[in-house]
């Protein structure tokens, strides 16, 4: 399965540099129908220009954002060329400098803070075992361009930060078993040299998840669940081998680790504890007291600070959209920000010394652009990148809507709208339900060049916050559970109701499109109310849970109580779960499936897209199939995403036009 991203704000460089929490569970009902705004007013009926795919996948995209140790450049990741590298940009402008040239996708991790040396992460065609490389842009170049510091056929690892001094780093790995992440501690030899000697510093018993790691390199945070309502955080010291339970609690309360303060004194985490939504509290591990950070009537994403602490970031998910806050800690204001275009602010990072500020800045109509600000000189912010493709006109995108709808039970169910120019009356448009990944994912006002392609060829996208999403509370959020395939449903069926309920649609052109999760949801949609929709889009989803829950990748392990808590266990509730799943239901379907797949998918094997298709052929029913050789879960090479989105296109003008 695959959740939607979520931004979040982070420092860069030390050990500590996620301060964020990504809360799953979110949000009470909301209150107020509103579908007068979306279903009455009448927008504009320009005639765009009509591009194809590649126009809107041909932007350019951009991550990551480390300052280097003379603060010059910053280590960002592109996939400018159609493969994702890593680059080097310049602070004050200009043409980045591509620094490694590889096959498949890479990503920026970190610069070293002390040399032009850089750590960056890939795996093999998207079998997400990541290895982590070191690489340099500068003298004593690495042999034959990187160095690999977590070699092994099935190992997968991650960069989990530096030490303050920049001496040492951390990374977690799961070289020693399959079934758990360990903590390594990897000494920084001189510039020039590439022996990395390492310690193990955390073996894992399988429970934990691992977090941060303190600037100080003492405490390590850690995360474990007892099931889909409850969890824990926990810090461990290094130094001590001793172990705190931070969050010690009654009841079911989910609880998520943060990071620690610059100087390692307060560990932070996200509860749910007070209330429906996630709020960030802090432990101090001395005196072992908590306190409040900051709460708000939305989720807040999460709480980080610049490297001397001297700013403080906060991010909340206010309604698909995130709303972000530099505070200035040595006066306590608020960091008013140059003027800026209309957006969401995300992946907040600071230089050493606190001058410069970079982040990405996207919006409907722009994809994700990296801007720095000097935040001593003041004056406009510097927009480094410029990912649009200029063969498009912003105009002939759409912006989005929030619209809340009822479902068949009047719950009401948030959703963004896209609604493409010339929808009106005189004109009403075909449409399509978009179901996010997860499965308690999100779908958030941002840019997709996938709806936004099919958006300009002439098709309403309502992307569904079905109940089980994330964003809306914890009540919402647990509304799916061991439900799924049924309420979740419902409620793309009745977005169905209120697309018909709109004169600018066409109500008897409507189908159904979704990823992972929602891959799921159409081959339900096509299996279990086989005539609501008209075609569907199944992009590498779950067919049979059975095999998937119990086929889950072992580095799954920690988390997978709570996987089979909201979903259900294959071992004791095994005719559910088949009364569930697609493929069994197969001969049901009647109405026209495109289905996707990547071979080296980890979490949706390709057998159950090949049995699907195979079922669905049996029915006599119009099925294509797209089988990528090089990608696992999701799109990670351009010419792909390209491809995809063309198939999409061709498929709905055959079987919906």
């Amino acid at each position: 399965m695959m959740n939607s991203p979520v931004p979040t704000s982070s420092r860069s460089g030390g050990a500590g540099a996620r301060l964020a929490v990504s809360f799953a569970a979110t949000v009470a009902v909301l209150a107020a129908l509103a579908l007068g705004c979306a279903g009455g007013e009448q927008l504009e009926t320009r005639q765009p220009t009509v591009y194809g795919a590649a126009a809107f996948h041909n932007t350019t995209s951009y991550s990551g954002a480390s300052f280097s140790a003379d603060e010059s450049r910053l280590l960002i990741s592109s996939d400018m060329t159609g493969v994702w590298a890593v680059y080097s940009m310049p602070v004050t402008g200009g043409e980045p400098e591509q620094l490694t040239d590889s096959a498949g996708p890479v990503f920026a991790q970190s610069w070293f803070p002390n040399d032009d040396r850089f750590l960056f992460t890939g795996d093999q065609g998207g079998n997400e075992l990541n290895h982590l490389y070191v690489g340099s842009d500068g003298a004593g170049d690495v042999p034959e361009g990187a160095v690999d510091l977590t070699p092994g056929d099935n190992v997968r690892a991650s960069f989990a930060g530096w030490r303050s001094d920049g001496e040492a780093f951390f990374v977690r790995t799961n070289e020693r078993t399959p079934f758990a992440m360990d903590l390594y501690r990897y000494d920084v030899p001189p510039p020039g040299t590439w022996d990395f000697e390492r310690e193990l510093v955390f073996e894992n018993d399988g429970t934990f998840n691992l977090g941060d790691v303190s600037d100080d390199g003492r405490w390590l945070a850690l995360d474990k669940l007892t099931s889909n309502y409850d969890s824990d955080v926990y810090a461990y010291d290094l130094m001590a081998g001793h172990l705190v339970h931070v969050t010690e609690h009654e009841g079911e309360v989910e609880h998520s680790s943060g990071g620690f303060t610059p100087d390692s004194a307060q560990l932070y985490y996200g509860t749910n504890e007070h209330g429906e939504f996630n709020e960030i509290w802090s432990y101090d591990l001395a005196g072992g007291t908590r306190e409040l950070v900051l709460a708000a009537d939305w989720d807040v994403f999460g709480v980080s600070f610049s490297e001397t602490g001297r700013y403080r970031v906060s991010a909340i998910n206010e309604d698909a959209s995130t709303a972000v806050e530099v505070l200035d800690t040595e006066t306590g204001a608020p960091v008013e920000l140059p003027d800026l275009p209309a957006g969401d602010i995300g992946a907040v990072r600071f230089s050493a010394s606190d001058r410069l500020m970079a982040f990405y800045l996207t919006s409907d109509r722009s994809p994700s652009d990296l801007y720095v600000v000097d935040l001593e000189q003041g004056g406009e912010a510097l927009r480094l990148t410029e990912s649009l493709n200029p063969e498009i006109d912003p105009d002939d995108l759409v912006t989005t809507e929030v619209i809340r709808y009822p479902s068949f039970d009047g719950l009401e169910i948030p959703a963004i709208l896209w609604r493409p120019h010339g929808a009106s009356a005189d004109n009403p448009a075909p449409a399509m339900v978009w179901v996010h990944g997860g499965p308690g994912g999100q779908t958030r006002r941002t840019y997709r060049a996938d709806i936004q392609h099919l958006v300009n060829q002439g098709y309403v996208v309502l992307g569904v916050n079905n109940r089980g999403s994330s964003g809306y509370g914890k009540t919402f959020f647990h509304m799916d559970d061991k439900k799924h395939g049924e309420v979740d449903l419902q409620d793309c069926v009745w977005a169905r109701t209120w697309l018909e309920s709109q004169d600018w649609v066409d109500g008897s052109r409507i189908g159904i499109i979704g990823g992972s999760y929602g891959g799921y949801m159409v081959a339900a949609a096509l299996a279990f109310e086989p005539e609501v929709f008209d075609v569907g889009i199944n992009i590498f989803g779950v067919t049979n849970w059975i095999r998937t829950l119990e086929s889950t990748p072992p580095w799954w392990q920690a988390q997978k109580v709570a996987l089979l808590g909201e979903l259900g266990d294959p071992a004791t509730e095994r005719e559910r779960l088949e009364r569930i799943s697609p493929l069994f239901h197969a001969s049901n379907v009647v109405k026209p499936l495109l289905v996707v797949q990547g071979a080296n998918d980890p979490r949706v094997l390709q057998v159950e897209s090949d049995e699907l298709v195979e079922a669905v052929r049996a029915n006599d029913v119009p099925v294509e199939y797209v089988l990528f050789p090089d990608e696992g879960h999701g799109f990670r090479n351009r010419v792909n995403r390209i491809e995809a989105s063309e198939r999409y296109a061709a498929f709905l003008a055959e079987h919906l036009d």
